[in-house]
């Protein structure tokens, strides 16, 4: 049934002649418009002098003033970086570059490949490699800028450029190896099962997901950061302790060397639902009490409890399905290729990424309903976290990651829906019932020095 109501929706979406490129364009411009406009709406909220009033007691002038400044440099590069980004994306596609790095590519395989390598999934992974090294290209300056410039400033990078330059090397290393074998499975999956492919798709990308859980702590994060067990103490002791009583699988209790390339931290627990292991920033230990790491922890337990990694697992999955079913309407509509320049082939690959710029304008729709979803998820695990007697402690460490972070102390409700997962700290402050009558003040040379960032996924 679904299959039949499919086909006949790519009969009726494969017409000669539709405006597949105007459209995409016109999808492109709207999507630009609205997140600058947003952007702006944010930025005036971030020229505001005053405290909110929920944080007088408990922020100084100086450190708003400054955390106002750090927001606005980055709204300034967010708004620089993606004008040069959308410039690119309209290039790409108003120029038909696509068909000429498709050709590029299979020019370099008929010339310099053995026969074996050639065919349509030899040249679609070179199409991707080259046009990822395009991207990286042009990134550079940016990224060169965010870290050592930007970030510089407000003392936060803590990287050599040798540091960044290996990993970015790294990086390119892991796509290569990781991406083409799965790539090549992607599209062979494609080319053997037929109209039932989208089936047999997202069974093998819940399988690689499921793989990736397992191999990324093991054999990818010691490739960038140094771990080591926690050593023996207090807070090993109250974080055994609060896993034992919570029935966590704890199998190991590691510190990982963040400090290497930024003053940024973070708290997070990985691994198969009968063995994990919890995993704490140095940069987190370096600015925190004891007790204020275990209120980070129960946080974090609390998201393992109510089940949220399990359900935004499975909410993941059923996306991959709708997308992969959807994309089984477009991957031979022959209008949507000619549109693109491509007038006798129809490679796969190629279809995917057209189908994904038509679908782009449903992504802020998806962003907004995840957002409210995982904003619900940090209230609950904040509540779990309070319910075990941590009130103090995680209200305290929320306002220290706050100060240390220099993120923002108020949002435009607008913005932030769009663009928070984690609602803004004086709404979670207000949730947790937590109510503080002094100042909370860092040691202004270790603020220098090691300015704490929520990375990965913030508190």
């Amino acid at each position: 049934m679904i299959q039949a109501f499919l086909q006949r929706l790519a009969s009726w979406l494969d017409r000669p002649y539709f405006p597949w490129k105007k459209l995409v364009i016109g999808f492109s411009l709207a999507e630009f418009a609205l997140e600058n406009w947003l952007l702006f709406r944010q930025y005036r909220v971030l020229q505001k002098t005053t405290v909110p009033k929920a944080l007088e007691n408990e922020i100084e002038k100086p450190t708003f003033h400054k955390s106002q400044s750090y927001g606005r440099a980055k709204a300034k590069f967010s708004f620089i970086s993606g004008l040069f980004n959308q410039a690119k994306s309209l290039a790409v596609l108003y120029f038909n570059v696509y068909p000429k790095v498709w050709a590029l590519a299979g020019l370099l395989l008929a010339r310099y490949a053995p026969a074996r390598f050639s065919g349509e999934i030899s040249q679609s992974l070179l199409f991707v490699y080259l046009f990822g090294l395009i991207d990286l290209v042009f990134g550079l300056p940016f990224s060169y800028y965010h870290s050592f410039v930007l970030e510089e400033k407000f003392g936060f990078n803590k990287m050599t450029k040798k540091l960044w330059l290996t990993d970015m090397l790294k990086g390119q290393a892991l796509t290569i190896a990781f991406g083409l074998p799965i790539g090549s499975a992607f599209l062979a999956i494609i080319k053997k099962t037929g109209t039932n492919f989208f089936y047999y798709l997202w069974v093998f990308m819940l399988a690689v997901q499921i793989s990736a859980i397992t191999i990324y702590p093991i054999l990818i994060v010691p490739m960038f950061n140094k771990l080591e067990p926690l050593k023996p103490g207090s807070l090993k002791d109250a974080v055994e302790a609060l896993a034992s009583k919570l029935k966590f699988p704890l199998s190991e209790l590691q510190v990982i060397d963040g400090s290497k390339r930024s003053s940024h931290s973070n708290a997070y627990f990985t691994g198969l639902p009968w063995k994990k292991k919890i995993v704490i920033y140095d940069t987190l230990l370096e600015k925190s009490s004891d007790k204020e790491v275990e209120a980070v922890l129960a946080h974090e337990l609390g998201h393992w409890k109510k089940g949220h990694t399990t359900n935004l697992l499975l909410i993941s999955q059923a996306h991959l399905f709708y997308i992969f079913s959807l994309f089984s309407v477009f991957i031979n509509n022959g209008s949507l290729y000619s549109d693109f320049g491509f007038h006798k082939e129809r490679p796969v690959l190629i279809g995917f990424l057209l189908f994904n710029e038509i679908l782009s304008p449903t992504d802020a729709i998806i962003k907004l309903v995840m957002n409210i979803l995982t904003r619900k998820m940090e209230y609950e695990a904040d509540a779990f976290a309070v319910e075990h007697g941590y009130t103090a402690e995680l209200g305290s460490s929320l306002i220290k990651l706050q100060i240390q972070n220099l993120s923002s102390m108020d949002a435009d409700w607008l913005y932030s829906s769009f663009h928070y997962s984690h609602p803004i700290l004086t709404e979670r402050l207000k949730a947790m019932g937590w109510t503080g009558d002094k100042k909370i003040v860092e040691d202004k040379s270790a603020d220098e020095e090691k300015s704490v960032y929520a990375a990965d996924r913030e508190l």
